[in-house]
């Protein structure tokens, strides 16, 4: 592919829904463009976007794709996203590489919970927009209502630019509003539809809005000239219509990419830092090198892929470079253009260009490469957090050898999934966006690194405690030729607060236990806090006091007194009315007010405790308590009640007590878990 310098390139990420028809969309404007031959088929499994084997297999894009192709002199780097909520990550990235954004609406389905979800994101990072409104030639498709659902969920600075000419089977192409050329049998709706589009251009210019006040007929160049200015602001944000599948409206949707998105030159400066002082970066290929790595791909033959947007300067094949995330030097041997799972080697990328390198030791996901003099840091990308949690298991002794490396090289692929440990079940714990998210990167561990692995709920990590003051006295004797054992000690035992934690003292008089056996005791007690009495979970905030015991002049030792101390422990703890303590999260959700009933409702039957709900601008704002065991898994159940729109975060708060009534039933399944 030839070079192509900043104002010569477009970058553009798809968004929408899930099934809207980002990814056909793609396919259909890399054929427009002549960058393919044929046009392939998401069903099929043959699209340049959806490569990986998990995508075709579950006919849905799964991960973030590049697609570059050449429009009237112009290159346009396409960002396929997915649309699925589980994925929101390849979105988060996709949006740091974009200088604008194409959000994609079914003609039949209109808008959708996630084109609602990424209209926000897109505001949010404040990139022009175009709304794309696909499948005319699909059965009940019907622009009218789609452009109206946009106007009402969008924003009415949204208008048609294009009309379409006919609908489903009958669909032939559209009629451009901008230019007046509309064919009679669509002149009935362009008449309202050429007046929606100059009154919202007209709002981008004083003189416009004059003259259009005094209801002079705004001509072509006026509305290009108006439009241009007014989609780089927000003003402004253009509808077009078409279909991908017989590529009527795809050429009208490239040229308004051309006319009316920024270049990277166009485009505000990039903030980042150098040596602690906040600089701008414009997109000039003599400035200093920034190259941002947006995703990183562990491919199992090319190995890791550094998918990469450069800012300010040139990267040049055969360089050395700085990670300023690493504090590493870097060689890079080869600059890519990635066109879906193809690298094109290329001389360098410069400054708002969009590629790849192979092989990169050190960098990863929100890398910045630049010089060591220049030691240049743009912002990393701010993931969601991971709420859904499951339990990692390899399936044999091989899959256990390669289970950290794999696991490690999986996360690097995809930051918006969290590996930890969690010291108290020794479980491998993955945390990801949802159910799906974490079947794929179980999929992926198998197909890319040969690791079969086992998810599973977390094991919560209960813990014992005692609920009153109880004596319990253990005798250890044992006899067995020369030397026996002898240890024998009575103790007490009392709760202590809520966090105190364990205690142990003596209040041993008269020797009954000798001075040198005490620590002995203590060291039974204590590896008894470890192994549990109830059902095996640590013991905690209890205290504990030697009050008397006896001794054997030959028989005695240290040993007998550390079995004495375990022992009677174990024997105090159940005749201590002994319960469970439950790690209970704090739990923080947002999610739109008419879904709050909902969701409090549903936060009643899981043993939660609401700390407070306020409602501001049509959002309502939860604080709750939730036992660990209901929230580790949550997500999934939010998401659902809120059609999508919930967004939930999590973070420890503290031990409760487990009630009564679900003790036994905890204690049960844990002692047959345990057997088996």
């Amino acid at each position: 592919m030839d070079q192509f310098t900043g104002p010569k390139i477009r970058n553009v990420v798809l968004l929408s829904h899930s099934g809207a028809g980002k990814t056909s969309l793609a396919e259909a404007m890399l054929f427009a463009s002549k960058g393919i031959s044929r046009l392939g088929s998401v069903g099929d499994g043959n699209t340049v976007s959806d490569f990986d084997p998990e995508e075709q297999r579950r006919e849905t894009s799964l991960q973030l794709a590049v697609i570059p192709c050449v429009w009237k002199g112009t290159k346009v780097n396409l960002l396929d996203t997915p649309g699925y909520a589980d994925f929101i990550g390849e979105t988060v990235s996709a949006l740091r590489a974009a200088d604008a954004a194409v959000v994609v609406v079914s003609a039949a389905s209109g808008v959708e919970v996630g084109t609602e979800l990424v209209w926000e994101r897109v505001r949010e990072a404040g990139l022009p927009v175009i709304v794309f409104v696909s499948k005319m030639d699909r059965e009940h498709a019907d622009f009218a209502a789609a452009l109206a659902q946009i106007r009402a969920k969008l924003g009415n600075r949204c208008a048609a630019v294009n009309l379409p000419i006919g609908a489903e089977a009958s669909f032939s192409g559209v009629a451009d509003l901008v230019a007046g050329d509309v064919p009679a049998d669509a002149q009935a709706d362009a008449g309202a539809a050429r007046d929606q589009l100059a009154e919202a251009v007209a709002e981008t210019d004083d003189d416009l809005t004059l003259k259009f006040l005094e209801e002079e007929r705004l001509s072509a160049e006026e509305i290009a000239s108006g439009l241009r200015a007014g989609v780089r602001t927000g003003a402004v944000v253009p509808v077009l219509t078409g279909s991908s599948m017989n590529g009527a409206g795809i050429g009208e949707l490239l040229d308004a990419i051309v006319d009316y998105l920024p270049a990277p030159t166009d485009a505000p400066p990039v903030k980042a830092e150098k040596g602690g002082t906040e600089v701008e970066l414009t997109a000039d290929p003599a400035g200093p090198l920034a190259a941002f790595v947006f995703k990183t791909s562990a491919d199992p033959f090319v190995g890791k892929l550094s998918y990469i947007r450069v800012v300010s300067g040139t990267l040049a094949s055969n360089s050395e470079v700085w990670d300023s995330k690493t504090s590493e030097a870097e060689r890079v041997s080869q600059v890519f253009v990635s066109i879906g799972k193809h690298q094109e080697n290329v001389p360098s990328l410069v400054a708002g260009d969009i590629g790849s390198v192979a092989k990169l030791s050190h960098a990863v996901t929100g890398s910045t490469l630049t010089t060591k003099d220049a030691a240049i840091a743009l912002p990393p990308v701010e993931f969601p957090p991971a709420v859904y949690n499951v339990a990692v298991h390899p399936k044999s002794k091989a899959d256990h050898d390669k289970l950290s490396v794999s696991l490690a090289r999986l996360i690097e692929e995809d930051p918006s999934l969290h590996l930890s440990r969690d010291p108290s079940t020794a479980e491998t714990i993955v945390a990801g966006l949802g159910d799906t998210h974490v079947e794929v990167m179980a999929e992926r561990a198998k197909r890319k690194f040969g690791v079969e692995i086992e998810l599973a709920p977390p094991r919560v990590p209960y813990q014992e405690t005692v609920s009153k003051v109880t004596k319990a006295e253990y005798r250890h004797k044992k006899q067995s030729g020369g030397h026996g054992q002898y240890g024998h000690v009575v103790l007490r035992l009392e709760p202590n607060g809520r966090g105190e934690g364990f205690s142990f003292k003596s209040e041993v008089v008269g020797g009954t236990v000798p001075r040198e056996y005490i620590p002995a005791v203590e060291k039974g007690v204590q590896k008894r806090m470890g192994e549990g009495a109830l059902a095996g979970f640590p013991i905690v905030d209890v205290k504990v006091v030697l009050i008397d015991g006896s001794s054997h002049a030959v028989d005695s030792s240290g040993q007998s007194f550390e079995i004495a101390g375990s022992m009677a422990m174990r024997q105090g703890v159940l005749d201590a009315a002994p319960t469970l303590l439950e790690p209970i999260m704090k739990v923080h959700i947002t999610a739109p007010e008419q879904f709050a009933g909902a969701v409090v409702g549903d936060l009643n039957t899981r043993r939660s405790h609401i700390q407070g709900m306020s409602p501001e601008g049509g959002i309502a704002y939860i604080d709750a308590e939730m036992p660990r065991s209901e929230a580790q898994q949550y997500s999934t159940q939010l998401r659902a009640l809120t059609q999508g729109r919930g967004v939930l975060t999590m973070e420890f708060g503290h031990y409760g007590q487990v009630p009564p009534n679900l003790v036994e039933r905890i204690v049960q399944s844990t002692q047959e878990a345990t057997k088996a």
